[in-house]
Protein backbone atom coordinates (compact mmCIF):
# COMPACT_ATOMS: atom_id res chain seq x y z
CA UNK A 1 0.00 0.00 0.00
CA UNK A 2 2.81 2.48 0.80
CA UNK A 3 4.76 2.20 -3.26
CA UNK A 4 1.63 4.33 -4.71
CA UNK A 5 3.60 7.05 -6.57
CA UNK A 6 7.02 6.86 -5.61
CA UNK A 7 8.28 7.71 -8.92
CA UNK A 8 6.64 11.27 -9.28
CA UNK A 9 9.52 13.39 -9.05
CA UNK A 10 12.32 13.59 -11.46
CA UNK A 11 15.93 12.03 -10.52
CA UNK A 12 18.35 15.20 -9.80
CA UNK A 13 21.60 15.25 -8.86
CA UNK A 14 22.74 14.17 -5.69
CA UNK A 15 24.34 17.57 -5.06
CA UNK A 16 21.51 19.54 -4.94
CA UNK A 17 20.68 17.35 -1.64
CA UNK A 18 22.90 19.50 -0.18
CA UNK A 19 21.24 22.79 -0.38
CA UNK A 20 20.98 25.32 2.33
CA UNK A 21 17.29 24.76 3.66
CA UNK A 22 15.35 27.57 3.09
CA UNK A 23 12.02 29.34 3.97
CA UNK A 24 10.24 27.64 1.29
CA UNK A 25 11.49 24.16 2.32
CA UNK A 26 10.74 24.38 5.33
CA UNK A 27 6.98 25.67 5.13
CA UNK A 28 6.52 22.81 2.59
CA UNK A 29 8.10 20.18 4.94
CA UNK A 30 5.87 22.08 7.87
CA UNK A 31 2.64 21.69 5.45
CA UNK A 32 3.56 18.04 4.92
CA UNK A 33 4.07 17.16 8.60
CA UNK A 34 1.00 19.06 9.45
CA UNK A 35 -1.38 17.30 7.35
CA UNK A 36 0.49 13.87 8.53
CA UNK A 37 -0.38 14.95 11.76
CA UNK A 38 -4.18 15.96 10.91
CA UNK A 39 -4.47 12.62 9.37
CA UNK A 40 -3.07 10.62 12.57
CA UNK A 41 -6.00 12.43 14.64
CA UNK A 42 -8.78 11.86 11.95
CA UNK A 43 -7.81 8.29 11.78
CA UNK A 44 -7.71 7.71 15.73
CA UNK A 45 -11.18 9.14 16.16
CA UNK A 46 -12.58 7.15 13.58
CA UNK A 47 -10.45 4.09 15.02
CA UNK A 48 -12.45 4.55 18.25
CA UNK A 49 -16.05 4.99 17.04
CA UNK A 50 -15.96 2.11 14.80
CA UNK A 51 -14.42 0.34 17.75
CA UNK A 52 -16.67 1.54 20.68
CA UNK A 53 -20.05 2.87 18.78
CA UNK A 54 -22.42 -0.73 18.91
CA UNK A 55 -24.28 0.80 16.43
CA UNK A 56 -20.71 1.72 14.29
CA UNK A 57 -18.88 -1.01 15.14
CA UNK A 58 -21.69 -3.69 13.92
CA UNK A 59 -21.82 -2.46 10.51
CA UNK A 60 -18.30 -2.71 9.94
CA UNK A 61 -16.99 -6.46 12.60
CA UNK A 62 -18.12 -8.79 14.15
CA UNK A 63 -17.30 -9.02 17.51
CA UNK A 64 -18.01 -12.09 19.88
CA UNK A 65 -20.38 -11.39 23.44
CA UNK A 66 -16.95 -10.57 25.29
CA UNK A 67 -16.31 -7.68 22.78
CA UNK A 68 -13.45 -9.55 21.18
CA UNK A 69 -12.62 -8.99 17.74
CA UNK A 70 -13.71 -12.18 15.63
CA UNK A 71 -13.46 -10.96 11.82
CA UNK A 72 -14.72 -8.09 9.18
CA UNK A 73 -18.37 -8.10 7.74
CA UNK A 74 -18.77 -7.53 4.36
CA UNK A 75 -19.03 -3.79 4.69
CA UNK A 76 -15.53 -3.83 7.13
CA UNK A 77 -13.51 -5.91 4.32
CA UNK A 78 -14.64 -3.48 1.63
CA UNK A 79 -13.47 -0.53 4.04
CA UNK A 80 -10.40 -2.24 4.43
CA UNK A 81 -9.31 -3.00 0.98
CA UNK A 82 -11.08 0.23 -0.25
CA UNK A 83 -7.66 2.05 0.34
CA UNK A 84 -5.57 0.07 -1.89
CA UNK A 85 -7.96 0.00 -4.82
CA UNK A 86 -8.12 3.76 -4.60
CA UNK A 87 -4.50 4.07 -4.27
CA UNK A 88 -4.19 1.76 -7.76
CA UNK A 89 -7.47 3.74 -9.27
CA UNK A 90 -6.06 7.16 -8.69
CA UNK A 91 -2.65 6.06 -10.74
CA UNK A 92 -4.62 5.52 -14.22
CA UNK A 93 -7.46 8.27 -13.03
CA UNK A 94 -5.38 11.28 -11.45
CA UNK A 95 -2.69 11.43 -14.36
CA UNK A 96 -3.04 14.96 -14.21
CA UNK A 97 -3.93 15.71 -10.34
CA UNK A 98 -4.63 19.02 -8.69
CA UNK A 99 -3.89 19.96 -5.08
CA UNK A 100 -8.33 19.69 -4.56
CA UNK A 101 -7.77 16.08 -6.04
CA UNK A 102 -4.92 15.07 -4.41
CA UNK A 103 -6.23 16.29 -1.29
CA UNK A 104 -9.31 14.59 -1.50
CA UNK A 105 -7.53 11.04 -2.21
CA UNK A 106 -5.52 11.97 0.94
CA UNK A 107 -8.45 12.58 3.54
CA UNK A 108 -10.77 9.92 2.06
CA UNK A 109 -7.67 7.13 2.30
CA UNK A 110 -7.09 8.44 5.81
CA UNK A 111 -10.81 8.02 6.92
CA UNK A 112 -11.03 4.81 5.29
CA UNK A 113 -7.50 3.74 7.18
CA UNK A 114 -8.59 4.85 10.37
CA UNK A 115 -12.48 3.50 10.19
CA UNK A 116 -10.72 0.45 9.78
CA UNK A 117 -8.34 0.37 12.35
CA UNK A 118 -11.33 -0.07 14.98
CA UNK A 119 -9.51 -3.68 15.06
CA UNK A 120 -6.61 -2.35 16.71
CA UNK A 121 -8.82 -1.72 19.73
CA UNK A 122 -10.76 -4.54 19.61
CA UNK A 123 -7.31 -6.54 19.69
CA UNK A 124 -5.20 -4.59 22.46
CA UNK A 125 -5.60 -2.76 25.38
CA UNK A 126 -5.48 0.67 25.34
CA UNK A 127 -2.19 1.08 27.23
CA UNK A 128 -0.18 -0.72 24.57
CA UNK A 129 -2.05 1.14 21.99
CA UNK A 130 -0.97 4.39 23.62
CA UNK A 131 2.92 3.06 24.35
CA UNK A 132 3.60 2.05 20.83
CA UNK A 133 2.28 4.75 19.06
CA UNK A 134 4.64 6.85 21.01
CA UNK A 135 7.30 5.19 20.25
CA UNK A 136 6.23 5.06 16.72
CA UNK A 137 6.46 8.71 16.90
CA UNK A 138 9.44 9.09 18.15
CA UNK A 139 10.94 6.52 15.72
CA UNK A 140 9.08 8.30 12.72
CA UNK A 141 10.36 11.90 13.93
CA UNK A 142 13.85 10.19 14.21
CA UNK A 143 14.21 8.56 11.18
CA UNK A 144 12.59 11.60 9.08
CA UNK A 145 14.99 13.75 10.71
CA UNK A 146 17.54 11.63 8.80
CA UNK A 147 16.21 11.29 5.65
CA UNK A 148 15.94 14.95 5.87
CA UNK A 149 19.63 15.82 6.92
CA UNK A 150 21.42 13.05 5.25
CA UNK A 151 24.05 14.06 2.76
CA UNK A 152 24.07 10.47 1.62
CA UNK A 153 21.61 9.60 -1.38
CA UNK A 154 18.68 7.24 -1.05
CA UNK A 155 17.45 6.72 -4.16
CA UNK A 156 19.20 2.93 -4.25
CA UNK A 157 18.29 1.90 -0.99
CA UNK A 158 14.58 3.11 -1.46
CA UNK A 159 14.48 1.00 -4.26
CA UNK A 160 15.77 -1.88 -2.54
CA UNK A 161 12.87 -1.16 0.17
CA UNK A 162 10.32 -1.28 -2.53
CA UNK A 163 11.31 -4.38 -3.55
CA UNK A 164 11.62 -6.15 -0.06
CA UNK A 165 7.69 -4.22 0.16
CA UNK A 166 6.51 -6.78 -2.42
CA UNK A 167 8.37 -9.22 -1.03
CA UNK A 168 6.73 -8.73 2.46
CA UNK A 169 3.08 -8.48 0.24
CA UNK A 170 3.87 -11.66 -1.25
CA UNK A 171 4.61 -13.75 2.14
CA UNK A 172 1.63 -12.28 3.68
CA UNK A 173 -0.75 -13.53 1.45
CA UNK A 174 1.47 -17.13 1.66
CA UNK A 175 1.01 -16.47 5.56
CA UNK A 176 -2.36 -16.41 5.42
CA UNK A 177 -2.64 -19.98 4.32
CA UNK A 178 0.26 -21.38 6.06
CA UNK A 179 -0.58 -19.47 9.71
CA UNK A 180 2.71 -20.02 10.50
CA UNK A 181 3.70 -18.52 13.74
CA UNK A 182 7.44 -18.23 12.85
CA UNK A 183 6.40 -16.50 8.97
CA UNK A 184 4.26 -14.22 11.15
CA UNK A 185 7.23 -12.91 13.58
CA UNK A 186 9.60 -12.79 10.33
CA UNK A 187 7.19 -10.93 8.57
CA UNK A 188 6.48 -8.37 11.46
CA UNK A 189 10.16 -8.20 11.61
CA UNK A 190 10.43 -7.19 8.51
CA UNK A 191 8.06 -5.18 8.11
CA UNK A 192 9.40 -2.59 10.76
CA UNK A 193 12.93 -2.66 9.29
CA UNK A 194 11.44 -1.53 5.54
CA UNK A 195 8.90 1.01 6.92
CA UNK A 196 11.38 2.23 8.96
CA UNK A 197 13.75 2.93 5.93
CA UNK A 198 11.01 4.07 3.54
CA UNK A 199 10.29 7.11 6.30
CA UNK A 200 13.75 8.24 5.80
CA UNK A 201 13.90 7.70 1.80
CA UNK A 202 10.18 9.37 1.25
CA UNK A 203 11.61 12.45 3.37
CA UNK A 204 14.55 12.65 1.11
CA UNK A 205 12.24 12.41 -1.84
CA UNK A 206 10.11 15.15 -0.60
CA UNK A 207 12.68 17.15 -0.12
CA UNK A 208 14.24 16.54 -3.73
CA UNK A 209 10.68 17.08 -4.96
CA UNK A 210 10.74 20.58 -3.69
CA UNK A 211 14.25 22.07 -5.23
CA UNK A 212 12.48 20.44 -8.12
CA UNK A 213 9.41 21.84 -8.61
CA UNK A 214 11.26 24.83 -8.53
CA UNK A 215 8.36 27.11 -6.68
CA UNK A 216 5.58 25.94 -8.85
CA UNK A 217 2.50 26.38 -5.85
CA UNK A 218 0.17 23.99 -7.80
CA UNK A 219 2.51 21.19 -8.17
CA UNK A 220 3.58 21.59 -4.59
CA UNK A 221 0.06 21.37 -3.35
CA UNK A 222 -0.19 18.24 -5.04
CA UNK A 223 3.10 17.07 -3.89
CA UNK A 224 2.40 18.24 -0.26
CA UNK A 225 -0.91 15.82 -0.08
CA UNK A 226 0.99 12.71 -2.32
CA UNK A 227 3.90 13.11 0.46
CA UNK A 228 1.62 13.21 3.43
CA UNK A 229 0.23 10.16 1.78
CA UNK A 230 3.37 8.55 1.76
CA UNK A 231 4.39 9.34 5.15
CA UNK A 232 0.70 8.44 6.26
CA UNK A 233 0.78 5.42 5.25
CA UNK A 234 4.17 4.83 6.33
CA UNK A 235 3.48 5.72 9.81
CA UNK A 236 0.80 3.60 10.50
CA UNK A 237 2.08 0.31 8.60
CA UNK A 238 5.15 0.74 11.34
CA UNK A 239 2.58 1.29 14.42
CA UNK A 240 1.07 -1.86 13.29
CA UNK A 241 3.68 -4.13 12.88
CA UNK A 242 5.39 -2.37 16.30
CA UNK A 243 2.28 -3.18 17.52
CA UNK A 244 2.35 -7.06 16.77
CA UNK A 245 5.68 -6.62 19.38
CA UNK A 246 4.60 -4.54 21.91
CA UNK A 247 0.70 -4.87 21.94
CA UNK A 248 -0.93 -6.29 24.63
CA UNK A 249 -3.96 -8.48 23.72
CA UNK A 250 -7.11 -7.63 25.27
Amino acid sequence: MSDYNRGYARTIPADRADMSVDAGLRSFMIGVYNKVGLGLVLSGALAYVTSSVPAVRDLLFLVTPEGRLAGYTLIGYAVAFAPLILLLLAGFALRNPTPKSAGALYWTIVALIGASLGTVFLRYTGGSIASTFFVTAAAFGALSLFGYTTKKNLTGFGSFLIVGLIGLIIASIVNIFLASPALMFAINAIGVLIFAGLIAYDTQRLKMTYYELGGNQAAMGVATNYGALSLYINFINLFQFLLAFMGNRE
